[in-house]
């Protein structure tokens, strides 16, 4: 009489370890699919940057956007990614810059890439143009410092401002890998400080 309790009890171990072992296989997988955090800015120097026909440097251990039209990109290029990182204008309105990536060139004569940014534009902050999902309203701190996360894969991209969801879009085409800069546009949107930029390579 007393077997079968014994095979019950038997039965929901084997249950709730074959349950266990799932939810670790699966975290395990989502580790694997991801490379180390790194720090694309030491808070400290421009290394892995190249400064574009414009004027920056780096100003109590942020990067400081100080004149010009131009860019300051990344010295590799990157595909699928999480970046994260936090800015701040030095207008009280009308300022106007973005972080632009996946780019693989700038044409001629022009300051910017065609493609794809992340705008910082008053009034326009973190939408992509080029993506008609991609915007929000509401979610900027102004004149303080905010944080945005973007997160690119595939065709796919996603933002969180200030640890809240703002968008989730699809449609990014070729290139598959490219730069990531920040912009200067400081005539006609003023300095911005960047700082704590991260970014997680997606495998």
């Amino acid at each position: 009489m007393k077997t079968l309790p014994m095979l019950c009890t038997l039965v929901m171990a084997l249950a709730l370890s074959t349950t266990s072992c799932t939810a670790c296989k699966c975290k395990k997988a989502r580790e694997s699919s991801r490379s180390a955090r790194v720090a694309l800015f030491d808070g400290k120097t421009l290394n892995g940057w190249t400064v574009l026909t414009c004027e920056a440097t780096v100003d109590r251990g942020d990067i400081l956007i100080v004149a010009g039209n131009g860019l300051v990109q990344t010295e590799k290029k990157y595909g699928d990614f999480v970046l994260e990182f936090e800015w701040k204008p030095l207008r009280d309105n009308k300022w106007d810059s973005g972080v632009y990536f996946r780019y693989d060139s700038v044409p001629q004569g022009r300051p910017w890439p065609a493609r794809y940014q992340a705008n910082l534009q008053q009034g326009a902050e973190g939408n992509v143009s080029d993506l008609p999902e991609a915007h929000s309203k509401g979610l900027i701190k102004a004149g303080q410092w905010n944080q945005f996360k973007l997160t690119v894969r595939g065709t796919k991209a996603a933002l969180q401002i200030n640890g809240t969801p703002a968008w989730e879009a699809d449609g990014l085409g070729e290139p598959t890998e490219g730069y990531i800069a920040l912009q200067a546009e400081v005539p006609g949107g003023g300095q911005h400080r960047f700082r704590s930029i991260y970014l997680t390579e997606l495998k």
